[in-house]
């Protein structure tokens, strides 16, 4: 055996262990490439919903004529108005929405702004004013309308409440289909129905979406469920239909916290992962913007405080959420 390779012979297995080599970088980066793009997020899909439709909920205005309202909307830059057709701060008074919705809806519409979507009590088709109103409003062009609270009966128990409510929310479901408006109940932070949000699916499993739904409010959805939100959100994807936007952050002690509204963006709802989420399950509709912080709130304004104050921070607010809808493509 030739223990003493000839420089000829040494330089060619070099260059072909180099050659080797060369491949085998290239193969792997090949492979790199291929694990990277793999795994990287598939693209969002482009979003259908069209232009959204901001509503100023008009609880904090309810004492303003519809003219003066709409004003005040209109200058901040809203798209519409979200009335109070109710008892408790009632824009418009149930027993008198045949007289009083058609002109805080032409006010509305005289100033530019649409409204296709109200607040109301309703929880039933039995109650007194629940076919009037709803017939008036659809008439009127109102597509969505909030419904009155549902409480448990712990007499009953969750699900006993829950099974007794059933064939009350399907009945306000027809009758909403009838008339081509659609009823959304509020998931509201608290010991009621729709605190705990999945609550609302096993109310609503069964009902057509087109007649009964929830309008899905975020911040309180945050509140009950701080890291769990985005699971029940896609459970009852198929029946929000509407949303409301506001933020909040917490108040500590020992032993203790509260809940102190803020502006959007200046609190703990985390905007960027809620409409990532909203643009993946395409979830379209108005918005109704609630302005429940200080000084619309617990405060001991004159009204003329509140005239000089107010607009500046319903204009804040919403181009604060505009900004956030922008960066998530759904504007």
């Amino acid at each position: 055996m030739n223990t003493n390779p000839s420089r000829r012979s040494f330089l060619s297995q070099l260059a072909t262990a180099g050659a080797v080599a060369s491949l085998a970088r290239v193969a792997s980066a090949a492979e790199g490439k291929k694990k990277e793009k793999a795994g990287a997020p598939a693209p969002l899909a482009p979003w259908k919903g069209g232009p959204t439709v901001v509503h100023v909920f008009s609880k904090p205005l309810y004492w303003m004529s519809y003219a003066d309202t709409a004003k005040f909307a209109a200058a901040a830059g809203y798209g519409g108005i979200d009335y109070t057709v109710r008892t408790a701060q009632g824009h418009v008074l149930p027993e008198k929405v045949q007289e009083d919705l058609p002109r805080a809806v032409e006010a509305a519409q005289k100033a530019g702004l649409k409204v296709e979507m109200i607040t109301t009590e309703i929880t039933s088709v039995r109650e007194k004013h629940t076919e009037t109103l709803l017939k008036t409003a659809a008439k009127l062009g109102v597509k969505y309308y909030r419904t009155g609270n549902f409480n448990y009966d712990l007499k009953l128990g969750i699900q006993g409440s829950l099974d007794a409510l059933k064939p009350q929310v399907k009945e306000l479901a027809a009758l909403n289909q009838s008339l081509g408006i659609h009823g959304a109940i509020q998931n509201h932070a608290g010991t009621r129905v729709g605190g705990a949000v999945w609550d609302i699916y096993e109310l609503l499993r069964g009902v057509d979406p087109r007649g009964l739904g929830i309008q899905y409010d975020i911040r309180h959805a945050v509140v009950e469920g701080a890291q769990s939100w985005p699971t029940t959100l896609r459970l009852l994807a198929p029946w929000i239909k509407c949303t409301d936007m506001k933020d909040f952050k917490w108040e500590q002690a020992p032993g203790k916290s509260t809940i102190e509204n803020v502006p959007i963006g200046e609190g703990i709802v985390p905007f960027d992962a809620y409409f990532k989420l909203v643009r993946e399950l395409q979830l379209a509709g108005p918005m109704s913007m609630h302005l429940e912080y200080p000084p619309f709130e617990r405060s001991q304004l004159s009204e003329a405080e509140k005239r000089a104050q107010f607009p500046a921070l319903m204009k804040k607010d919403l181009v604060s959420l505009q900004a956030l809808m922008k960066k998530a493509g759904i504007a």
